[in-house]
């Protein structure tokens, strides 16, 4: 079972990225998503999550509405579209199964996870 991340880069503050997160191994079209971000010194932090069926999608502030998380269970894939991008939020971005179809914020909600994707906003 393997969650692939894709899509990070450097990007000026004010720009845009869209991560992808494909699965593979199994499908996760049962289970919640997240994203989740590391930066340098600073513990992981919760960032989106979408249902198993997208109907229930959750933020954490400091991102509300500037990201977007959406899926595609046919492909086996979720997205973050990262718009007005800060240097604050540069990071790792991780993806995340959950365990169950409705997951929150919490870490230990999540059994499977991506490498990351770095992703470095310039001032």
């Amino acid at each position: 079972v393997q969650l692939q991340a894709s899509g990070g880069g450097l990007v000026q503050a004010g720009g845009s990225l869209r991560l992808s997160c494909a699965a593979s191994g199994r499908t996760f079209s049962n289970n919640a998503m997240g994203w989740f971000r590391q930066a340098p010194g600073k513990e992981r932090e919760f960032v989106g999550a979408i249902s198993w069926r997208g109907g229930r999608i959750y933020y954490a502030d400091s991102v509300k509405g500037r990201f977007t998380t959406s899926r595609d269970n046919a492909k086996n894939t979720v997205y973050l579209q990262m718009n007005s991008l800060k240097p604050e939020d540069t990071a790792v971005y991780y993806c995340a199964a959950g365990r169950q179809a409705y997951s929150g914020n919490s870490p230990s909600e999540y059994n499977y996870w991506g490498q990351g994707t770095q992703v470095t906003v310039s001032s």
